[in-house]
C-alpha cells in the first residue's frame, strides 16, 4: 500500500464506532466481564490503549520501545495481561481520557512519519499502512467482545477488508506457529463485502483449494471471536479445511479461540 492514509482514515473511524459504544457507559458497566477469559470492558479498552502506547513509542522513541521490548520478553506469557489489569485498575473516565489521547497521538504520528518508514515492533519491522491496519483489527477485534458483552449488534462495514488482508497474508504463520508446514501452493479466498456486497478474492483463480463465505465471518474466524462451527466459512480441499481450525490474524502463540455456541460452559 504505498498511500496509508485510507488505512489511517479507517482506523480512526473504527476508533470513534468503539468510543460510542464505552464513552456514555455507567462505571459499574466497565466491570462486566467478556467473552475474552477474566477480562473486563475495562480490560478491553485498556489494552488498546496499551498497545496503541506501544506502537507510539515504536514511532516516536525506538530506544524506548526496545527497552519495552526486554520487558516483554522477561514475560512472554504474562505481558499482554499486565498492560491490561493495570489499564483496567483506572477509574473509567481516566482510562477513557489515555485510551483516546494515545490513539490521537498515534495518529499523529502515523501520518508525520515519511514516505517508507518501518517501525520496530514486538515481530518483524512494520511500515506505517500495516501498522495502522495491525491497529484496526485490534480495535475491531476488542470491540467485537465489548459489543457481545453489551448484547450490540454493529453493522459490519467495508473497513473489514483491511482485517480479510491480515488474516489472508497471515495463513503461513497460523501453520508455523502450531509447529505444521504451510502449504506449498496458494489458496484461492473469495469472501462478499458486508457493505457493497462485492467479492473480494485473493489467490490465483485456478488454485485447487479455495476458502468462501461472508468477510464479516471470515474475519469473526481469523481473529478468534467466533467458533468456525457459527460461521458460514466453507473450505475446499484438506489444507484449507485445515487452515480454517487453526487461523489466526493477531501475533503470537495459537489462540484457544471460542467455543461453540450451545457448547457446554
Amino acid at each position: 500500500m504505498s498511500d496509508p492514509s485510507p488505512v489511517i482514515d479507517d482506523l480512526c473511524r473504527e476508533s470513534e464506532q468503539l468510543d460510542a459504544l464505552v464513552g456514555e457507559l455507567a462505571p459499574e458497566r466497565w466491570a462486566l466481564a467478556t467473552p475474552a477469559p477474566r477480562w473486563t470492558v475495562a480490560h478491553q479498552i485498556a489494552h488498546l490503549a496499551w498497545t496503541d502506547r506501544s506502537a507510539l513509542l515504536a514511532a516516536t522513541d525506538p530506544a524506548a520501545f526496545a527497552r519495552e521490548v526486554e520487558k516483554a520478553m522477561a514475560s512472554p506469557h504474562g505481558f499482554v495481561d499486565e498492560g491490561a489489569d493495570r489499564g483496567a485498575a483506572l477509574p473509567p473516565h481516566q482510562l477513557l481520557a489515555e485510551w483516546r489521547a494515545g490513539r490521537r497521538a498515534l495518529e499523529k504520528a502515523l501520518r508525520a512519519a515519511p514516505a517508507g518508514t518501518r517501525f520496530p515492533w514486538y515481530g518483524p519491522p512494520m511500515s506505517v499502512a500495516s501498522m495502522a491496519t495491525g491497529r484496526l483489527m485490534e480495535t475491531w477485534a476488542h470491540g467485537q467482545d465489548i459489543a457481545d458483552t453489551l448484547r450490540v449488534t454493529r453493522p459490519p462495514t467495508d473497513r473489514l477488508r483491511h482485517v480479510v488482508r491480515i488474516g489472508v497474508r497471515a495463513r503461513d504463520f497460523a501453520f508455523g506457529t502450531r509447529g505444521l508446514t504451510p502449504p506449498a501452493e496458494e489458496f484461492r479466498v473469495e469472501l462478499t463485502a458486508p457493505s457493497s456486497g462485492e467479492s473480494w478474492t485473493y489467490g490465483p483463480e485456478d488454485a485447487a483449494q479455495r476458502v468462501t463465505g461472508p468477510a464479516l465471518d471470515f474475519c469473526l474466524l481469523v481473529t478468534q471471536r467466533a467458533h468456525r462451527a457459527d460461521l458460514a466459512v466453507r473450505a475446499e480441499g484438506p489444507d484449507a479445511d485445515r487452515w480454517l481450525d487453526i487461523a489466526q490474524a493477531f501475533a503470537g502463540p495459537p489462540g484457544t479461540g471460542r467455543a461453540p455456541k450451545g457448547a457446554a460452559g
